[in-house]
């Protein structure tokens, strides 16, 4: 199979992150470092990712973690800020987390060492709705709205038509809830940006058919069966 693959089924990254390690140079086969996509890899191969063995996972792990705000969505950060990973270290799979959420965004985050799953699951032509609760400065008027729904226009390319629910309004601030499926850098903070106003706050709450729901800050759990049915309905 395809290298890139082959990192997947081994927990090392989704096959979209594993393209950019083997093009960084992270990665070797038979002691050789490999750079270009494409290369057949079979059992008997020894792979390596900076320097450490691989092997296909024997069992799929889904966790469902909300995430607090101040933490990263990656393995490490050149800064020293905390990150969502150091919580899995004890764990005796490889995790990644399934797209990211902003360093001042919290909610509702996936991590899965399913490679295949993770690549679906962020493909676009799949679709897949992330829904947040925004807070959001001052009043959100029907104009707005109506601007979110109709897509904005960011990197002089329109965002879809977004869903949105205005919520109630607490002094200054009201609370807006959003549902977009694609996935642009700080989409929704740049969307409510572009009609006018500043999002405060932001929490995803759903992703897909998973709802964060009563899950505390900064805990997690496994995706019980029927969730991980429900997720994989979205593709197959």
């Amino acid at each position: 199979m395809r290298l890139q693959k082959y990192l997947a089924m081994c927990g090392v990254a989704s096959r979209r992150h594993a393209e950019e390690m083997i093009a960084q140079g992270h990665v070797t086969v038979n002691g050789v470092t490999i750079r270009e996509m494409g290369v057949q890899v079979e059992e008997t191969d020894v792979v390596r990712v900076d320097g450490r063995k691989v092997a296909p996972e024997q069992q799929q792990v889904y966790i469902m973690y909300h995430k607090p705000a101040g933490e990263m969505t990656t393995a490490s950060d050149p800064e020293g800020r905390p990150t969502v990973m150091s919580h899995f270290e004890h764990l005796k799979v490889r995790l990644f987390p399934v797209g990211r959420l902003d360093y001042d965004s919290e909610g509702l985050l996936l991590l899965t060492n399913d490679g295949a799953m993770a690549d679906k699951l962020l493909h676009p032509s799949n679709e897949v709705n992330k829904t947040y609760l925004a807070r959001v400065k001052g009043e959100v008027t029907r104009d707005m709205v109506q601007k979110l729904q109709n897509g904005v226009v960011l990197d002089e390319r329109r965002t879809s038509p977004a869903r949105v629910r205005v919520g109630k309004t607490e002094g200054e601030y009201t609370y807006v809830t959003v549902t977009i499926h694609e996935g642009r850098n700080r989409q929704v903070r740049r969307m409510f940006e572009a009609v006018g106003t500043e999002v405060l706050a932001l929490k995803r709450v759903g992703f897909g058919p998973l709802q964060l729901n009563d899950l505390p800050r900064g805990r997690w759990r496994y995706l019980e069966a029927r969730e991980i049915s429900a997720l994989k309905a979205l593709y197959e």
